[in-house]
């Protein structure tokens, strides 16, 4: 070992076995110098003791020790702590050594007599890399804390299948796309997947690809090494690596560069993972999910996109409906909303008024979900106390005498004075006639069964009998 001063790293918590006296004492003293808590064992048999005992950060091991090899150790410490990360010592490098390594998901091996700079580079990677697991960790507690557990709100027969292929794909490691317009709530199929899915225990780490710089795409995607381009002044994981174990989502991967789709395809078809300025690869295990509101296959004949990629992702596929094709779940969505702002505002006024709801129901949400909870949101904020009416809605939806704003293309006209009733039938009689009395065409726009579409309309004659 070279005789460099050792720099402060943040602490980790180090078990270290190797049999040669000398090199532990030499080796324990050097961690502990840099300000880490160290453990020395003489042999497997201690190390797999003291594995038994207490959790540890980081394990690092002699692979030739007799008795108990330093390869056992390692499987015996991912049976027990599986979250210990761990480094290799050997002084007879070779090829079977570094395969074993690989198999057992090593992050570096050292060779004796071993320089304290690379020492102290993998223990500043270990840091790093434990970092982000906390602060991903703790985001996701976070936003369960403040969203709860991913839920789709409604009844629809539309939402109702979207949760029935949510059911029947968890389970299985399959890539998944999502489609839908935006706002529509794909993150949230997303994550509803990653909960019900065995990864629901790891890391869920979302990214949206329109929102990259194109010219760090890839070190956000596959991390990079210190001093690997301008700027890049120390080792980064990259979000296929934060999300080993788990669960990675794509949103609007129909953004993606023409030259990332490439990189992306090989990485899901050997889930081997190159850092920008590394000359090794490491194998990832992530659960690929990619959402988008772009028509990918127009896409691929105009030569935007790959159709080989297209193929890739497109294992499975769950359509998201617009909030305009489920008008039985805004009201329940808005509810919804209004409830949960009470998580983040000292007050929340409510219910609605029969008024708001007609509203609500009747506006076509071109935005979606994420548009009615900008309006539950502007309403709660706008309203002092009591039920939310009209007025209190966002300026859109309501003249200055209390009705909607029919020069806004794709609303309709709602009378003063019109009951929830009445506006259901007015909605269903457009519907039928936009659909030239096809009922069914009707219900699905309606996001309603027929069952209820035929309820409804024998409630009332209201309805032109020709419909």
């Amino acid at each position: 070992m070279t005789d460099q001063p050792a720099k402060p790293t943040k602490t980790l918590k180090v078990l270290f076995a190797d049999d040669e006296d000398a090199f532990r004492e030499v080796f324990s003293n050097e961690l502990a110098a840099m300000g880490h808590q160290v453990t020395a064992c003489a042999d497997g048999h201690e190390a797999v003791k003291a594995l038994e005992r207490q959790r540890f950060d980081l394990l690092i091991v002699d692979l030739n020790m007799p008795g108990l090899g330093g390869l056992e150790v390692v499987a015996r410490a991912q049976e027990l702590a599986p979250d210990t990360d761990v480094i290799i010592l050997t002084g007879f490098p070779s090829n079977e050594s570094t395969v074993e390594s690989i198999r057992f998901r090593v992050l570096g091996t050292l060779t004796k007599p071993c320089s304290l700079i690379d020492l102290e580079r993998l223990l500043e990677y270990v840091c790093q890399k434990r970092q982000l697991a906390q602060q991903v960790d703790a985001a996701r507690l976070r936003l369960q804390r403040l969203e709860g557990a991913p839920r789709l709100v409604g009844d629809s027969p539309a939402i109702e299948q979207v949760r029935r292929l949510i059911a029947q794909v968890a389970p299985t490691g399959s890539t998944v796309l999502i489609r839908g317009e935006t706002g529509t709530g794909k993150e949230l199929v997303a994550r509803a997947l990653h909960e019900q899915s065995p990864r629901a225990d790891k890391p869920f780490v979302a990214v949206n690809c329109g929102a990259l710089p194109e010219n760090l795409i890839e070190s956000e995607l596959f991390g990079h090494r210190k001093g690997a381009f301008t700027g890049a002044e120390e080792h980064r994981q990259g979000l296929f690596e934060m999300a080993d174990g788990g669960t990675l989502f794509l949103d609007e991967i129909g953004e993606l560069p023409k030259a990332m789709q490439a990189k992306l395809l090989r990485v899901l078809e050997c889930g081997e993972v190159r850092r920008i300025g590394d000359d090794k690869t490491f194998t990832v295990d992530v659960r690929l999910l990619c959402a988008t509101h772009r028509n990918l296959e127009e896409m691929v004949e105009r030569g935007e996109f790959r159709q080989d990629l297209l193929y890739r992702i497109n294992t499975f596929e769950i359509h998201v409906p617009p909030l305009r094709q489920r008008r039985e779940d805004i009201l329940p969505l808005a509810r919804h909303l209004l409830q949960r702002l009470g998580d983040r505002m000292p007050r929340v006024p409510g219910p609605f008024t029969p008024e708001a709801e007609a509203l609500l129901l009747q506006y076509d949400w071109p935005g979606n979900v994420r548009e009615l909870a900008n309006a539950v949101e502007y309403a709660a904020i706008v309203c002092p106390e009591g039920p939310i009416g009209p007025e209190h809605l966002p300026q859109k939806f309501a003249s200055a005498e209390g009705s909607v704003a029919g020069a806004v293309p794709g609303q309709a006209y709602v009378p003063a004075g019109m009951s929830l009733r009445q506006l259901e039938l007015e909605a269903i009689h457009q519907a039928l006639k936009r659909h030239g009395g096809n009922k069914s065409r009707a219900a699905q726009e309606l996001g309603i069964s027929i069952k209820t579409l035929y309820n409804k309309l024998n409630q009332s004659s209201e309805l032109p009998k020709s419909a």
